[in-house]
């Protein structure tokens, strides 16, 4: 008896000190296995005489209870810590914050934000956009826009040109969105309004200057249009993009071949510490060129000159939007730093109106 004590006490220890379930299977397995050692003095009762039985069996079969409800009760309290690790380890943390959806995180590029800008702007004024192809013919690009033979324009330096074709022809890719408006004159009959944002290319960098930029131009094709008009256009253009009350521009006399008169037009601003302010101070700025559609032109898209007349202006889009929201850099606009775009970038749901503020 005392053999079958010493053994309990030996096993009911080596259940206590597992430290995890295999080792606990492992004293299971060297106690209760086929040659385990209490399974052993099982297999002794069968030699024994009825009255030995009869004493040791109660013993032996006590013993392999005791035994077993130990591993029974070691097992459950190791799953139970095995449980508990895990769901230390695997914690959320609830008192984070959430994480933004992808509409929240993403933004939108300044030069969309500014052509959805100017869309609205002009489409509350009565126009329409129009769009045309990057790659262009020099009849398009220049000749019936008035561009002579041998204007510097057309030069190499200055047009980025494709090989030439057998015929001696060669596409170039657009300096300008003019082209789309010689497309837009002789597929569509007069009264014409339209604007005509889209990309352009020439052969100049620096850091005001890319070899693709954009661009937006105005059309208007009428019997009675004057520059008077024009000028009207032009003011509530700036003060409703630079969300101003008041703006002065001057118009000075320039030279454009496709337009006659020409003029480039200055607004009104402030310098101050670095910042540009629109509709105060003393100071002048450069914003864009304009004038009056040139016969020619006319003339080469199918329209008598004595009885339509028109005006046009260009602008570019990448500098407008450097001036409206304090942009150092042209560069930076083609760059794909998404930090840049983090910040100068608008939130991809808010949508530009005249109601509700174009950049709030």
């Amino acid at each position: 008896m005392s053999d079958i004590a010493q053994l309990e006490q030996d096993v009911i220890a080596a259940v206590g000190a597992a430290g995890d379930e295999p080792a606990l299977e492992a004293v299971r397995v060297s106690a209760l296995g086929k040659s385990g050692s209490v399974s052993a003095l099982l297999k002794t009762l069968g030699s024994m005489t009825p009255d030995e039985r009869k004493a040791m069996g109660p013993a032996i079969n006590g013993l392999k209870d005791k035994v077993g409800a130990a591993i029974a009760a070691r097992k459950e309290a190791l799953a139970a810590a095995a449980l508990d690790a895990r769901l230390k380890s695997e914690t959320v943390d609830v008192t984070l914050p959430v994480r933004e959806a992808p509409a929240e995180r993403g933004r939108v590029h300044p030069i969309s934000q500014v052509i959805d800008e100017l869309t609205a702007i002009f489409a509350d004024m009565g126009f329409a956009v129009a769009e045309g192809p990057d790659i262009e013919t020099d009849d398009y690009n220049f000749t019936k826009l008035n561009f002579p033979e041998g204007h510097p324009a057309r030069e190499m330096h200055d047009t980025f040109y494709f090989n030439p074709k057998p015929d001696g022809s060669r596409l170039l890719l657009r300096t300008h969105t003019s082209p789309v408006q010689v497309r837009t004159m002789l597929t569509q009959q007069p009264p014409i309004r339209v604007i005509i944002p889209g990309r352009t290319y020439r052969s100049d960098s620096d850091q005001t200057h890319t070899p693709m930029f954009h661009q937006v131009e105005g059309l208007v094709i009428d019997k009675g249009s004057h520059l008077g008009h024009l000028k009207w256009i032009l003011q509530e253009f700036c003060k409703a993009f630079f969300e101003v009350d008041n703006v002065n521009m001057r118009f000075r006399p320039s030279f454009f071949p496709f337009t006659e008169p020409s003029l480039e037009v200055d607004i009104q601003c402030k310098r101050d510490k670095g910042e540009i302010r629109f509709g105060e101070g003393e100071d002048w700025l450069e914003i864009l060129g304009c004038g009056m559609v040139h016969p020619n032109v006319l003339k080469n898209c199918g329209l008598d000159p004595d009885e339509y007349q028109g005006f046009a202006w260009g602008m570019g889009i990448d500098r407008i939007a450097m001036l409206k929201y304090g942009m150092p850099d042209l560069r930076a606009f083609f760059e794909a730093d998404l930090r840049w775009l983090s910040h100068y970038g608008f939130r991809p749901l808010d949508f530009p109106t005249l109601a509700g503020g174009l950049s709030s």
